[in-house]
Order: C-alpha cells, then sequence, then structure tokens
C-alpha cells in the first residue's frame, strides 16, 4: 500500500461523513437557495484568502530534507494565487456584496479552521498542512463541479456565478494526481502520522463550515428554506 492509499484508507470514516451532510446533498442536487449558496461563498473566500499565505509559511518551514516539497508548493503557489478574487466574482454574480465580504469576517467555523492550519505549520508540523490540501482539493473533485451544474440550473445563475466551483473542480483533478505523487514520497513514520491525524482533523473542521450553513438553511434543522 502507498502512503497515498493508506492516507485514504485511514481517513474514509472522515470523508464520508462529510460527503453525507444534509447541506453538502442538498447542493449536489441542486436543492439550496441562493442565500445558502451566497453563504457558501462568503465562507469559502474567508479560507481560500488564506491558501497563498499558508503555502507561502508551509513551504518556508518545510526542512531541508524536504527541498523537493518545496519545490511542489511553489508549483501550488503559482496555480493558487488570486482563486479568492473569482469567489468574490461569483458573489457580485449573484447580487451580493462582494466588497462586505471581502471586508467581512468568517463564521467561527471558518475560523477556526483557518487557524487550526496555522498553527499546524507552525507549532506542530508544516507537513501537517497536506492534511488540508487533501481535504479542499479532493472534496473540490468529488462535490464542486456536479453541485455548480446542478445549482445553476436550479437557481437560474449565468455561468459568471460558478467560475469558483466549476474551474475549481476541473482544475483540482490535476492537482489530486500531483498530490498523490508528492505524498508517496513522504516516508518519515512520524511525518506520515502527523499527516493521517490532520486530514481527520481538517476533515472534521471543513465538516463544521457546512454544518453551520446546514442548520442557518436547511428546513430541517430549523433553518430557511
Amino acid at each position: 500500500m502507498t502512503m497515498y492509499e493508506r492516507l485514504m484508507a485511514e481517513t474514509e470514516a472522515e470523508r464520508n461523513e462529510l460527503q453525507s451532510l444534509p447541506i453538502i446533498r442538498a447542493g449536489a442536487a441542486g436543492q439550496v437557495s441562493l442565500d445558502a449558496y451566497v453563504a457558501f461563498l462568503t465562507e469559502a473566500y474567508h479560507h481560500v484568502k488564506h491558501t497563498t499565505p499558508l503555502l507561502m509559511s508551509c513551504g518556508g518551514r518545510l526542512p531541508g530534507k524536504y527541498e523537493w516539497l518545496r519545490s511542489a508548493v511553489a508549483e501550488y503557489i503559482e496555480e493558487e494565487v488570486g482563486h479568492q478574487e473569482w469567489v468574490l466574482n461569483d458573489i457580485q454574480a449573484c447580487g451580493g456584496d462582494a466588497e462586505a465580504v471581502r471586508n467581512g469576517t468568517p463564521r467561527p467555523a471558518t475560523e477556526l479552521m483557518v487557524a487550526y492550519a496555522y498553527d499546524t505549520i507552525a507549532r506542530v508540523n508544516p507537513v501537517g498542512f497536506f492534511g488540508m490540501v487533501l481535504v479542499l482539493e479532493g472534496t473540490s473533485v468529488a462535490l464542486a463541479t456536479h453541485a455548480g451544474k446542478a445549482l445553476q440550473q436550479s437557481l437560474g445563475l449565468g455561468n459568471k456565478a460558478f467560475s469558483y466551483l466549476t474551474s475549481h473542480g476541473s482544475l483540482d483533478v490535476g492537482h489530486v494526481d500531483f498530490y498523490e505523487s508528492l505524498i508517496n514520497r513522504i516516508t518519515d513514520p512520524e511525518d506520515q502520522a502527523c499527516l493521517i491525524h490532520s486530514a481527520k482533523m481538517f476533515y472534521k473542521l471543513y465538516g463544521d463550515i457546512f454544518r453551520d450553513l446546514g442548520q442557518r438553511f436547511l428546513p430541517a434543522y430549523g433553518g430557511a428554506a
């Protein structure tokens, strides 16, 4: 079993729990409101804007034995710079106030996930950041493109309102292949254990963002229709 296969196997339960959340199932079926979609984009902005700073921090803290991984981080940075602006453009296309989102603050679940990422890099082990990469990019490939098409049809919005979801879903397919090749080169047992632990944590923390959205916008939770 490769390290990537081990990582996927040991995080299967957490991944399945995330993907089975009611708000994610509703989104994939195109059954959420415009307000809920804009709320999702708002939280996406508040974590996507940290992707490049987190990658920079991770790259700077990797030890010399991971020089090859630092080079890969530099490639990731080139790909990820400015993606938060895609999210703001989508919010604007939905009739939302992009500048208010830019100048606003995230919900607690989003703030905690971002804080955990910075803390993992600075205090624990920069390799742990790749647990966040697994969760965010893997979720994009599994759900984003499909959900984007379903929501676009149900909400009657144009392509300009879905640039983040649709482009990220297709873009991250290549990223996941690249990611797998990197993870398979991590052989240090402590680094492997940290990566698995952080991935489990990020599945929970990212899931909490969607649990919060469900409580606010799904009728079954008492939220808005």
